[in-house]
């Protein structure tokens, strides 16, 4: 990190639906002017003191103009900041410059990326250089993969305590959801897909669930990718979109820890629909569809619910662990909000303020929120962001 920096965070896209709920939560848990210094970015500095005035936020909360196609504004913005904290989506098309920029001036980086080709694109230019300047740069602070991949790690630090080591076998699995996933998360889907129409290469590396640990070949893991009877928990189980994303992390933050999980580790991820005839029909019915985010219907990059659909939202998800021996352990990490804004928001800016305030000590590097900063984390989000992570 940069230690004369001017500010410790600076949210780059906060004029934008998500950035601007980063934004505001920021004002109202941390103020302005106070312990935790921070800014908005974006392009306008018009729209930026608009949604500063809208959120509530006072009027001497900086702002800071930065344009993704200007790459002396990134630096310019990057070497002002300990951290930057970037919502501007999808980030194949407008991430590539400012995680260069973070890179090569040792600032930390953190964004809400689901985009495993680009993620591994961003390891393979950039992982040698931040371990050099000292950035961290973190991928997938939200819904993906926060809950996903933290939660394996709070199981597995579970199974050490009461089975006596971790376990080589984990099914994560959605027991319910209420809430839409956001507009950038469907624009990424779909700048994901017509980057594969042009580049084969991008169809092998999404086909991969080691994509994200270079050089590293796993065993096979299962697909997920069809209804299927959870015999270990007697109720079906469909294919849950974000598994593509989340096993992935999964994966990386197991190799980041030196194969803490083992390198014999499987993980699959899948939504649970109940028992019996009804649960079969509706995992054969979530199978039919594409989870309501590569249709034209589907939210666009700046729209999301309102107040009260995200104030209503929550997620639940189990997570069984399995010994070698067979013995099971459970956990699960809950959400209060709903999973695509209210609950994303908080968490990328949690990990923002953990990763500059108690972090300090994690080296430079392609980073998983996780594996980053674990148990330092887990209490942040469980004090602040509406998380509950609990062994059952």
């Amino acid at each position: 990190m940069n230690p004369a920096a001017e500010f410790d965070i600076i949210v780059y896209g906060a004029s934008g639906f998500t950035g601007r709920l980063v934004a505001e939560y920021l004002a109202r848990q941390y103020g302005v002017g106070g312990k935790l210094r921070w800014a908005m970015a974006g392009r306008s500095l018009e729209k930026l003191a608009a949604v500063r005035d809208e959120i509530g936020a006072p009027a001497e909360t900086p702002l800071v103009t930065a344009d993704a196609d200007d790459p002396d504004s990134l630096k310019a913005m990057v070497e002002r900041t300990k951290a930057v904290l970037t919502t501007v989506g999808p980030y194949q098309l407008y991430g590539s410059a400012l995680v260069a920029a973070c890179a090569e001036a040792g600032t930390d980086y953190l964004d809400l990326c689901g985009e495993p080709a680009w993620m591994r694109h961003m390891i393979d230019a950039h992982h040698a250089t931040a371990q050099k300047t000292g950035a961290r740069i973190v991928f997938s602070c939200g819904f993906d993969s926060i809950p996903f991949e933290l939660g394996v790690w709070f199981l597995q630090d579970a199974a050490r305590a009461t089975l006596g080591g971790p376990v080589p076998r984990v099914k994560g699995r959605v027991r319910g959801m209420k809430g839409g996933f956001s507009g950038g998360t469907a624009a990424s889907l779909k700048a994901t897909m017509a980057a594969a129409a042009r580049d084969s290469a991008i169809i092998e590396l999404l086909k991969n669930p080691f994509s994200l640990v270079p050089g590293f070949k796993g065993p096979d893991q299962p697909s997920g990718n069809k209804p299927m009877l959870d015999e270990d928990l007697g109720v079906w189980a469909a294919p849950f979109v974000m598994a593509a994303i989340n096993t992935r992390n999964v994966h990386r933050s197991n190799a980041l820890l030196g194969q803490a999980y083992g390198a014999d580790f499987v993980y699959d991820e899948m939504m649970l629909t109940g028992p019996g005839e009804q649960g079969e029909q509706i995992a054969r019915m979530i199978a039919a569809s594409d989870g309501g985010l590569g249709g034209e219907g589907g939210p666009r990059p700046g729209e999301g619910p309102s107040k009260e659909e995200r104030e209503t939202g929550f997620y639940d998800v189990l997570f069984l662990g399995i010994a070698a021996d067979g013995r099971q352990i459970r956990a699960s990490v809950k959400g209060d909000k709903d999973p695509g804004y209210g609950s994303t928001s908080k968490m990328i800016a949690e990990s923002a303020v953990c990763l500059v305030t108690e972090a300090t000590d994690v080296p430079g590097g392609v980073w998983t929120p996780g594996a980053a900063m674990q148990r330092k984390l887990i209490d942040r989000l469980e004090a602040h962001a509406g998380l509950k992570f609990a062994v059952e």
